[in-house]
């Protein structure tokens, strides 16, 4: 299955996207990755509901084949802009929406600003940063977030001798991952660099998170006004809050919360069948059903 390269203009970027294309007039499903990933990521789960959903996935600004920000902030308005945007472009509402991480923030600022567009939201481990980072005062990330993108403007983008490096790079960053899922995210992530080697094509200054965040008083007033139905999937091994510990989520109407086992913050990768089947599940269950004779495995242990 090989999806359609597309661009549309959000924010007066070029911005890309991959339709994967859907049997019949299948209701849309818009896949959101995370911070430094891409659009070529969910093609596996692209390939797992193509018999059900017209399916479409996005690179945000600074990610894949979109282009990247004078500026350099990358606040999540920002990135929802982008979806809006793009939305406008598909022009298929309502639409279920997955987002991974930054991916799954993303698509909860969108659910809560554009209710009328969004007919269902799976946020996988979309519901804030590493727990290092809330300890900081705002002072504090402020101070830090200046001092990294200063030194960011002076530091040459890391090149690889070939795609085996980098795939080892890859894996080292992310061990849940298997060799041949590690070798397709290095794939579609990098660029071939004017010397001959590769270079990651995200910006390289997505690495430092913007210093203001989702403050508290925010995040209970953006998930309370999310009314879709909404699935919150979690990897047991993953650094991401328990939601026992997320208060802000718990302002979601209608949520449903999965927890897989075995799973580190990349779940849909690490156990990808068990993911698709809470999506499948939680989908058919809202209303959104499949169409006659497809179906999912047994549900996830």
């Amino acid at each position: 299955m090989n999806p359609s390269s597309h661009y549309f203009h959000s924010h007066r970027l070029k911005l890309h996207y991959w339709d994967y294309g859907g049997e019949g007039n299948r209701p849309p499903l818009l896949l959101v990755h995370g911070t430094q990933d891409h659009a070529r990521s969910w093609d596996d789960f692209a390939r797992a509901f193509h018999a059900e959903r017209h399916v479409y996935a996005l690179d945000l600004r600074g990610h894949g084949d979109s282009a990247w920000v004078e500026g350099a902030m990358y606040a999540f308005p920002e990135f929802m802009l982008d979806l809006a945007a793009f939305g406008s472009v598909v022009q298929r509402f309502p639409a279920a929406i997955v987002g991974h991480s930054l991916g799954g923030v993303v698509a909860m600022h969108y659910a809560a600003a554009f209710p009328e567009r969004v007919a269902a939201v799976i946020n996988i481990e979309g519901w804030g940063p590493p727990p290092s980072v809330k300890t900081k005062t705002y002072t504090e990330r402020l101070r830090t977030w200046a001092e990294r993108v200063l030194a960011a403007e002076t530091r040459a983008p890391r090149r690889y001798a070939s795609l085996e490096e980098a795939t080892a790079r890859m894996k080292e960053a992310n061990p849940h991952l298997t060799d041949a899922m590690a070798a397709h995210l290095t794939r579609y992530g990098m660029n071939r660099a004017a010397d001959g080697g590769y270079v990651w094509k995200f910006d390289p200054y997505l690495r430092n998170l913007p210093p203001l965040g989702l403050p508290t008083e925010l995040a209970g007033e953006l998930f309370a006004a999310v009314k879709c139905p909404a699935l919150c999937i979690r990897g047991a091994d993953s650094w991401a809050a328990n939601l026992a510990q997320s208060p802000q989520l718990q302002m979601i109407e209608r949520m449903e919360y999965v927890e897989i086992p075995g799973a580190g913050h990349w779940v849909h990768h690490d156990r990808f069948e068990a993911v698709v089947e809470a999506i499948r599940r939680f989908l058919a269950g809202n209303g959104q059903v499949a169409p006659a004779g497809r179906g999912g495995a047994e549900q996830p242990q």
